[in-house]
């Protein structure tokens, strides 16, 4: 009898798989509320007993009996030592689920095509990271994930009753959750990065805007020859014009196709490209060029922003957020403490302090994964079981870390150490109840207190597009972008005016008109929905 109940359960669950993706196939553009991030309610219990009191609750309810190995897809660099802390995560999932996990990175050298490929290919990928800038929305409205719902409370208890209600809500994209939020409150806003110490030395200005910034990188430029003033690669997009616009404006966030809203006329849509504001832009960063503030080849660099000042090659980051900056200061320490770094946060200046939405860190499972039950019930492990947590967050206490008086430690340093601080880019999976934080962090969290007194909702994340009418534009537009729009954003064009009139008649060429206007409508229809004045 209870062999066909598993039997009834399995064709039922691939029943249901199919209908799910017929409806997609098939599914309307309408857009699902969201609410802003809140901080999320200490739920201890269950939480942090469930290493021993709760060990093996789910077994009941999922079947397995098979062996399974789980391919578990993080973005960015693998640290040294995942061998090690991937084989003392299978000897514990191997005794609670009979399961292995496979833990594989993208790297971040063109890690949004990867991550493109890893959902379109079909190969088997069992656990995923998500957010809003890997497009979430728009990959969870095309079916590339799993629905959840069902899912959360047979394989995953005590994940579904950690993770608040109103954070289960605000991730539905068309009424579903496709993704595990994470539950903790920060802010990934934007700051100018800096050499403190290189600043004080030539008594140079405090970036705080455009212009301050600019006289801090010419101010490197003529004192420190070796030194490139400016952390920049390849990702120009996102790491320069992005990031520009952030503290040049108050846009709403990095909306694509050069679509323009700020953040208190929402329903107002502009197309930045092509516009007087995007041209005065473009001659800053071309006079950055010209002045050697960044590299010529910078097309073509790989190294992380972060990397290139913390080796002392370059002074200073256009837009880091204060957990990173907050790293970027640990490893100065331990191998150049005479160095110091220096942070101005954006909302300060731009007013826009958003904290996180619990769309920013998550984790889905892609439609290619015939484990999903084990999946989700490996993860819950990851989130709510203090052993499993800690070990992917900070590595092996007494090896990788100490706590002394409450605070993290790291043992050695950044070159000698192989599992630093969230070494595993395990943003998505952090328990607040576990968290460890070292000494700087108060300086973080000074920094977030700061913010808390200006902070405002974020009303937009929500927003998920569907590109199914205009896909093949889409896909012609960012080999545009490509080849006309980075290298002007580089500032590598010799004439802005020409280039970007260029730009514009080759994106025009690829349907950039039908993309805008669909994407305007689908925005406005979003915005009214909301409320949202």
């Amino acid at each position: 009898m209870h062999m066909t109940n598993k039997a009834l359960k399995a064709v039922t669950m691939f029943l249901s798989l199919i209908v799910f993706i017929t409806v997609l196939a098939a599914c309307g553009s309408n857009n699902n509320g969201n609410s802003a991030a809140t901080n999320a309610p200490k739920d201890a219990e269950g939480a942090t007993n469930e290493g021993t009191t709760n060990e093996g609750a789910e077994k009941p309810g999922i079947d397995t009996s098979k062996k399974v190995e789980l391919q578990f897809y993080m973005l960015g660099d693998a640290p040294k030592d995942i061998a090690s802390i991937q084989e003392q995560v299978n000897k514990m999932a191997l005794e609670d689920l009979n399961a292995t996990v496979k833990f594989n990175y993208t790297s971040w050298t063109d890690w949004d095509q990867k991550y493109k490929l890893l959902l379109g290919s079909g190969q088997q990928v069992d656990l995923i990271f998500t957010a809003e800038w890997t497009q979430y929305q728009s990959y969870a409205k095309k079916g590339a994930f799993q629905p959840l719902d069902k899912l959360l409370p047979v394989a995953a208890p005590a994940l579904n009753s950690y993770v608040p209600a109103e954070m289960w809500e605000a991730v539905k994209i068309d009424g579903q959750i496709y993704t595990v939020p994470a539950t903790y409150k920060e802010y990934v806003t934007d700051g100018f990065v800096w050499r403190e110490d290189l600043r004080e030395k030539y008594n140079l200005p405090t970036p705080v805007d455009i212009a301050t910034f600019e006289q801090y990188l010419d101010g490197i430029k003529k004192n420190e020859p070796t030194v490139t003033p400016l952390s920049m690669n390849s990702d120009v997009k996102t790491n320069l014009m992005d990031r520009f616009k952030g503290i040049a404006g108050t846009p709403i966030g990095a909306l694509p196709y050069g679509v323009g809203v700020n953040y208190a006329t929402p329903s107002e849509v502009t197309s930045y490209w092509g516009s007087d504001e995007q041209k005065e832009h473009l001659t800053v960063l071309k006079r950055w060029q010209d002045n050697g503030y960044m590299v010529k080849n910078v097309l073509a660099v790989k190294d992380t922003l972060q990397d290139q000042v913390t080796s002392g090659k370059a002074a200073a980051i256009l837009g880091d957020n204060p957990t990173r900056f907050n790293d970027m200061v640990i490893k100065i320490q331990s191998t150049h403490p005479e160095w110091k770094l220096g942070y101005h946060p954006f909302p300060k200046t731009n007013g826009i302090a958003t904290p996180v939405h619990p769309i920013h860190n998550g984790f889905a499972i892609p439609a290619s994964s015939k484990n999903a039950e084990r999946a989700l019930a490996f993860y819950e492990k990851m989130v709510t079981d203090k052993r499993y947590n800690m070990l992917t967050q900070y590595g092996v206490e007494g090896k990788n870390y100490e706590v002394k008086d409450g605070y993290y430690s790291m043992i050695g340093d950044s070159n000698s150490n192989g599992f630093p601080r969230e070494g595993m880019n395990g943003w998505a999976w952090r328990n607040p109840e576990f968290m460890l934080f070292d000494k700087n962090y108060d300086g973080v969290k000074a920094i977030f207190e700061d913010l808390d007194k200006i902070q405002v909702p974020d009303k937009f994340t929500g927003f998920a597009e569907d590109y199914t009418a205009y896909q093949a534009e889409r896909a012609a537009l960012e080999q545009v972008e490509k080849q006309y729009l980075f290298p002007l954003n580089a500032g590598l064009v010799k004439n802005v005016e020409d280039g970007l009139a260029t730009f514009m008649e080759k994106a025009n060429q690829a349907g950039l008109e039908k993309i805008q206007a669909e994407y305007k409508k689908q925005w406005l229809a979003y915005v009214e929905a909301q409320g949202i004045k």
